[in-house]
């Protein structure tokens, strides 16, 4: 068990490290490229990785089939919209600041689940809640010119990541993540090219690699959270996951000299605490069944 636990928690933060440097691919290409091409390549990349595991799965016809379409096209929406928002904030914010806002999720999460699902939060989540967007007001800085478009935009990524999340929740007890996976593969890139047409650039050499990076490397690092999870607890590698964070701000310093000021670095303690918190006090708490 032991032994588990640290390859799970190995795998964990090699998937975070993998979300970071995608992050900094992004906020790399993202200089010159416009953000509607560099979300279908993300999404057109990561399939093509994909699709040899796809072709040679058993019952892969079966695997794609669903009754549930509808809630496919939810999770491919709000999964879509939240990277479109996540890749502009990294295009205009410090790298670390970005993805802090996106991993803001945990902080909505327990609401939409409420909302949605009939998950009713325990009370004493809401103190950790509140010191959590405390911690956003901190690193958007409202009132000294911090909480502009990008703050604005990296906030509604951790809003709307949160309700795709939820979708993935609510089809769950039909659907497996290998299904939901493939959908929102196929899905997202027949979607992001109607957008990256209207907008398109023809991206140089250097910008076809970043691309072509990020997209595999989004895929491993996914492949690699996946099995994490299937060999250490969910609470353990929801904790770990926020290396990402670490990573982020370590490129940010070597690559572009980004140096968080005091405010942002309390406003990232406060929003990784908070949402650790809320992460392990829903999951002690029984969920309510669905129809």
């Amino acid at each position: 068990m032991t032994h588990q636990l640290r390859r799970g928690a190995a795998l964990a933060v090699a998937g975070a490290a993998c979300f970071a440097i995608v992050s900094a691919l992004v906020k790399l290409v993202g200089s010159d490229l416009p953000n509607p091409v560099i979300v279908f390549f993300r999404n057109a990349f990561a399939l093509i990785v994909l699709l040899p595991w796809i072709a040679f799965m058993p019952g892969r016809r079966a695997s794609f089939m669903t009754r549930r379409p509808g809630m496919h096209l939810l999770r491919a929406a709000t999964g879509l919209a939240a990277m479109y928002c996540f890749f502009y904030a990294l295009s205009q914010m410090q790298l670390a600041s970005a993805v802090l806002l996106n991993y803001s999720q945990p902080l909505f999460l327990p609401f939409i689940a409420w909302a949605w699902l009939g998950e009713r939060p325990p009370a004493r989540i809401y103190p950790a809640v509140l010191i959590g967007f405390v911690g956003v007001l901190l690193i958007l800085k409202p009132g000294m010119g911090w909480a502009g478009p990008a703050g604005i935009a990296g906030l509604a990524a951790g809003l709307l990541a949160a309700t795709s999340m939820a979708a993935i929740r609510r089809m769950s007890d039909t659907e497996p993540a290998v299904r939901i996976v493939l959908w929102f593969s196929v899905l997202g890139t027949l979607v992001s090219a109607i957008p990256a047409a209207l907008h398109w650039q023809t991206p140089s050499v250097t910008q076809w690699l970043g691309l072509a990076g990020l997209g595999g490397i989004a895929a491993g690092g996914q492949l690699l959270l996946t099995r994490a999870y299937a060999l250490a607890p969910a609470a353990h590698i929801g904790a770990l996951i926020y290396t990402t964070v670490i990573f982020a701000a370590l490129i940010g310093w070597v690559v572009w000299q980004e140096r968080p000021d005091l405010l942002s670095a309390v406003g990232g303690l406060c929003v990784i605490a908070a949402a650790l918190i809320v992460v392990v006090l829903r999951q002690r708490v029984p969920r309510v069944s669905q129809a």
